[in-house]
């Protein structure tokens, strides 16, 4: 363990001094948080604010007195459509729908004849698809208006038109509608992770061969398990330092958010981040000595690099899994590592539970990964020793 402790002061200083390792530190760790939460905050504002404005496209609102009418009872405001809204429309320069009133409005209204408004986007245009859903909702509460008034005209009640009452219920608590504006965390802290054992990774395996540093250090006294296991505990030790960093530049950087609905809906404290720094602790471990495996069996960084994008890939996209998982979680999900980690810090946004044996899963699959990829990478500097 003397050894192996020396070999890991070594190798986590070299790793430090690497520049590389440093940028990919101070990029993907400190700035990200503070980064990510201004683009999401602006983005939210920008909403907010538009929702406040409680404005409508219309062209041809002179057609139409009544529905100008029911639009200001509503607190709406009615904004003049432009010209060529079409062609705003379809290059995104107009970010609203806009309402097309045909000029015999009022006369189809008066001979109750239902006149057809047209509501004008592109699904192309999301600035204009988030408005869409607030215009058809504003349209729809005028025709029952009217519905409403003709049969009260008639001495209908207006209650025969709904023979049924509908409500609807959220099951979903807060911690759950929470989690939904902060599902974003776990995927760039865990990112974080995966780019920051990369170089170290990198340059304490394909690095030393192409600098030929790695015959002389083999030729040491020390066991070949010390060398192995202090080079493993350096990277994953980057890797976790990159991981807090991460977490951590959340916790200031929630002091930028301009939205106080956002502001009270982002739950990501002292204590969400202390969860994510032990669930990330497994796959820190397992990613670098994945890595380490890729990158002893190269003779160049840069080939190494070209082998180690695989295993980034396949990181990246085990946690879209849930994306595109329709019917829930499933128990095979806490035995794939990347992914089992997503899904517990998911839970962990969410406000439940965290059942010991999900948690032994998650840290066992980890911890057979990193085994085996440490058995490769023994028996590889084995073979180049007696080579």
């Amino acid at each position: 363990m003397a050894a192996a402790w020396i070999v890991y002061l070594k190798e986590l200083v070299d790793a430090l001094r690497d520049r590389r390792t440093l940028m990919t530190v101070l990029l993907s760790s400190v700035a990200m948080g503070p980064l990510v939460l201004l683009l999401l905050s602006s983005l939210v504002g920008a909403m907010e604010k538009r929702a406040e404005a409680r404005e409508v496209v219309v062209a041809g609102i002179e057609h139409a007195p009544t529905l100008a009418n029911y639009i200001a009872r509503q607190t709406y405001t009615v904004r003049k459509a432009p010209v060529d809204y079409e062609d705003e429309l379809r290059k995104s320069q107009l970010g609203d729908p806009v309402v097309v009133v045909p000029a015999d409005f009022e006369a189809g209204l008066q001979r109750a004849e239902p006149p057809l408004l047209a509501v004008v986007s592109s699904s192309s245009n999301q600035r204009a698809q988030a408005g869409h859903a607030a215009v058809l909702r504003l349209l729809r509460g005028f025709s029952r208006e009217q519905a409403t008034l003709r049969l009260a005209l008639r001495g209908v009640a207006p209650l025969v038109t709904e023979p049924i009452r509908i409500e609807e219920r959220d099951l979903a608590d807060a911690g759950a509608r929470a989690a939904q504006l902060t599902k974003m965390v776990p995927f760039f802290v865990l990112m974080a992770v995966l780019y920051g054992a990369l170089n170290a990774a990198l340059d304490s395996t394909a690095g030393e061969r192409e600098r030929g540093s790695l015959e002389p250090l083999l030729m040491n006294p020390a066991a070949l398990w010390a060398l192995v296991l202090g080079k493993w505990a350096a990277v994953a030790s980057v890797a976790m330092l990159v991981a807090v960093l991460s977490c951590a530049s959340f916790l200031p950087g929630q002091w930028l958010l301009r939205s106080e609905t956002l502001a009270a809906l982002f739950r990501f404290g002292v204590h969400e981040a202390a969860w994510f720094i032990a669930l990330l602790a497994p796959l820190a471990g397992a990613v670098a000595a994945l890595l380490m495996a890729v990158a002893i069996r190269c003779k160049s960084v840069k080939e190494a690099q070209a082998n180690a994008t695989v295993i980034m890939l396949a990181v990246t996209l085990a946690p879209m899994v849930t994306l595109f998982n329709q019917e829930g979680e499933r128990p095979w999900h806490l035995w794939v590592p990347a992914l089992a980690q997503m899904t517990l810090m998911s839970r962990v946004l969410e406000g439940a539970a965290l059942p010991l044996p999900e948690l032994l899963a998650s840290l066992v699959s980890c911890a057979l990964l990193a085994a085996l990829a440490l058995g490769f990478v023994a028996q590889r500097l084995r073979r180049a020793a007696v080579g």
